[in-house]
């Protein structure tokens, strides 16, 4: 949530959310638009990013989610640790 509120977008005023799983059960969390998401080598503009905080001390950066990864026609090679996309 830090970095979506530092980056001037606000959470807290979102009127769109979306109920997600977590490792402690179920939360609404709030979707924001972003003007421009770049992963992979791609670009999406206007993309729907949902606010949650993750948990400090792991090496996690952020989540992508499935409606991305699809839109990238990725493929997850889990014993090469690694993403290929189209």
């Amino acid at each position: 949530m830090e970095v979506l509120e530092s980056s001037g977008l606000s959470p807290a005023e979102s009127e769109d959310h979306q109920r997600i799983a977590t490792g402690s059960g179920y939360i609404i969390a709030p979707v924001v638009r972003v003007r421009r998401v770049s992963t992979l080598g791609r670009d999406f503009h206007r993309f729907p990013v949902i606010g949650h905080t993750l948990p400090f001390g792991g090496p996690i950066d952020g989540l992508l989610g499935m409606d991305l990864l699809v839109r990238l026609r990725a493929k997850i090679i889990v014993d090469g640790a690694s993403i290929e996309v189209d």
